[in-house]
């Protein structure tokens, strides 16, 4: 044997043990990486849709670059994923298949979960922005900003509003005031707040006025004059809600309706009309509510002839509104004359047909017991088609 044979031989047997080795122990790969992180634009929001791309063809044009693995931006700014191969490479984002942002020589180890978060808020990444670029990053800076204050004003606005009507609810009448005559100060052109306000002031008013009542005095200058600021109040919020860019008609004919009742308590029947008139006016669905409560607030206020006026409009607009023919009966009965000699009473036109349209519609109403006593009383006959049984 030579000696080129005895090393060849030595070669072989020594490549069989290590396949021999290499098979009885395998040839394990490195484990693939992954990746997670968050994208911020040049504002600080969340960069919401792009991808971010990894390639280790550094030297390429950016072109004919080659990319790895490319990862999708959801919408709140983050990525992730994973299958990236150990080593070295550039990370760059891209938004509309343009190039935004990049990072490089990131490193991905074995088995690793690698952070990897863009920020393009960073000093380095606003230095290379265009003149252009950066006058705009300002101007959206500074209106996302006004908004912002904005949208903050609103919050604290809505707030104060939720609970002065709380605060109105429950009888806290001067806590409410507080509350709506900082926010029409804060926002004068909100016609709502106006309306808030109005029906605190108005709280308050009838709150001095039954403290009047139950001690024996009259309503006085200065309960009036809470009235009438109740009333200055709704004008505001019907002005300021005219000249919104949306006028809202629920809005009009809420203040038209509660001025009403400030202005009739106020001793301004003649107000009080009008303004209810508006309110069925700008509303005429609930023409019949609004007149109701016009002749309501007026019956209560002692003008009867304008409370009956008002029930009439009332039952015009809503004929089947029983409690409009009670106020009309009731604003007309006063005026039930006596003969002196035959003691008979006579009531004035239209005021029995009322009571018996009231218990006509409701037979067994809130108020029926006392109609048929009136009736009755007067010897007018009590009229009704109800039945036992009958809805």
């Amino acid at each position: 044997m030579t000696m080129g044979r005895k090393i060849s031989v030595r070669l072989g047997a020594c490549l069989a043990l290590v396949l021999a080795l290499t098979a009885q122990k395998g040839w394990s790969q490195p484990a693939p990486a992954s990746v997670h992180g968050h994208v911020n634009n040049a504002i600080g929001s969340p960069l919401t849709k792009g991808q971010v791309k990894l390639t280790q063809d550094k030297s390429s044009d950016a072109a004919a670059r080659k990319y790895t693995n490319t990862f999708e931006i959801d919408a709140n700014g983050d990525f992730k994923g994973t299958g990236i191969a150990p080593g070295n490479y550039l990370a760059i984002v891209f938004v509309d298949d343009k190039s935004v942002d990049f990072q490089d020589n990131v490193a991905f180890a074995a088995g690793e979960d690698h952070a990897l978060n863009f920020d393009m808020t960073r000093k380095e990444y606003i230095d290379k922005m265009t003149p252009e670029e950066k006058k705009q990053l300002e101007e959206f800076k500074k209106k996302n900003g006004e908004a912002a204050q904005a949208n903050a004003k609103i919050a604290n606005l809505n707030a104060l509003l939720t609970q002065a009507r709380a605060d109105t609810k429950a009888g806290n009448y001067d806590s409410a005031i507080t509350a709506m005559q900082q926010a029409t100060t804060q926002k004068p052109d909100e016609g709502i707040l106006w309306v808030a306000l109005g029906d605190a002031q108005l709280g308050s008013a009838d709150a001095a006025a039954k403290t009047a009542k139950a001690a024996g005095k009259p309503i006085d200058q200065t309960v009036q004059a809470k009235y009438a600021e109740a009333a200055a109040s709704y004008k505001k919020g019907v002005d300021a809600n005219a000249a919104s860019k949306k006028p809202n008609v629920e809005t009009t004919a809420a203040a038209y309706n509660q001025m009403g009742q400030a202005l009739a308590k106020s001793g301004d029947g003649k107000g009080a009309s009008d303004a209810y008139e508006q309110a069925a006016k700008a509303l005429p669905a609930n023409a019949g509510m609004y007149y109701y409560n016009e002749a309501a607030t007026l019956y209560n206020a002692g003008k009867l002839d304008d409370a009956a006026v008002a029930a009439d409009k009332a039952i015009t607009a809503d004929p089947k509104r029983a409690d409009a023919y009670y106020i009309k009966g009731q604003s007309l009965i006063p005026k039930a004359t006596v003969d002196p000699k035959t003691q008979k009473i006579t009531a004035p036109p239209g005021c029995v047909e009322a009571y018996q349209q009231y218990l006509e519609l409701v037979p067994e109403g809130p108020r029926s017991e006392e109609v048929k006593g009136i009736l009755q009383g007067i010897g007018a006959q009590v009229k009704s088609s109800y039945k036992a049984g009958k809805k």
